[in-house]
């Protein structure tokens, strides 16, 4: 049975990425301009950043995903410039992702407004021979898809101040779905298929040294349930971050933020499933490696969630 249910999965994985719509991970927690174009630039600081994360450990053929992303102000800071590649495999289906981001920063009152828009291709393929299938005659599992290039674009904006953000923003304007009669992909722009993502939190003081900082992100895709995040995290003199998070009927999760020194974080987080899946994984876990060529400046940055 456990062999079916894994076969199973395999196979309508591929299938599931289809569309217009922006899977919601950890992964935004530690690095916000995979879901807002509008954030690049916005620490203030050129800074790079390395993620792995294994999502459903335990699950054959579970995703896993390794990010690099590097991002920084130019022009006065009136400008965030910022670059994201991403290799993500899901069952038997790689891609991989080479996304530009541009964001046009405003000074508002004692915060600033970013306007962004995202550009890049993704390149996938389907290694169908991979897959174990209940009839081994059967050919569409048994040829591999050639590589295919498809285009992505984006837009964000995204508000701060020194206890304060808010993001909104559309991770995907192009749907592709696979159309087996041809052996390509097709692309789709639909409004009614859009991932619509509002991210927003803010920072209590406690005490000089001690920060409670709730958050929470909002998905929303028309004619489908809406998705959110619910975070609570404390900050303790900017060393150190821990907290909870909890994704309605899907999973709840901890993470933890250690500054090293003024230019240097790690970061890990881990992640239950609450759903059907959590009876076969053991949880998903992810880790970062953050790196500024400048101190960092004193802005509120959704990376303390």
């Amino acid at each position: 049975m456990k062999r079916i249910i894994k076969t199973i999965l395999l196979i309508l994985i591929p299938v599931s990425l289809a569309g217009q719509l922006a899977p919601v991970t950890n992964q935004y927690v530690l690095n916000p301009i995979t879901i807002n174009p509008a954030y690049a630039g916005n620490r203030g600081v050129l800074n790079v950043a390395a993620f792995y994360r294994k999502q459903w450990a335990g699950v054959q053929g579970a995703p896993e995903t390794m990010t690099f992303s590097a991002d920084a102000p130019v022009l006065d800071n009136k400008v965030g410039l910022g670059l994201t590649i991403i290799s993500d495999r899901i069952g038997v289906t790689k891609e991989t992702y080479f996304i530009s981001n541009y964001s046009y920063i405003l000074k508002v009152g004692e915060g600033t407004l970013a306007f962004g828009l995202g550009a890049g291709i993704i390149t996938t393929n389907t290694a169908w021979s991979d897959l174990v299938v209940l009839d081994p005659g059967d050919e569409l599992y048994l040829i591999d898809s050639r590589r295919f290039v498809v285009p992505s674009f984006s837009f964000g904006t995204f508000y701060s101040n020194k206890n304060y953000f808010l993001g909104f923003s559309i991770p995907k304007f192009i749907g592709y779905k696979f159309n087996y009669d041809k052996n390509k992909y097709s692309l789709t722009v639909d409004p009614g298929q859009y991932n619509f993502l509002l991210n927003t939190g803010y920072a209590f003081g406690i005490s000089p040294k001690v920060a409670f900082i709730p958050s929470t992100l909002l998905s929303f895709t028309p004619g489908q349930k809406l998705v959110y995040d619910l975070n609570a995290n404390f900050n303790f003199n900017n060393r150190f971050w821990a907290g909870a998070s909890y994704r309605n009927a899907r999973s709840v999760g901890a993470l933890i933020q250690l500054q090293v020194n003024k230019q240097l974080k790690v970061a890990y987080t881990y992640d239950f499933d609450t759903g059907n899946l959590g009876g076969y994984s053991n949880g998903s876990h992810e880790i970062m490696l953050r790196y500024e060529f400048r101190y960092k400046v004193n802005v509120m940055d959704p990376l303390v969630f």
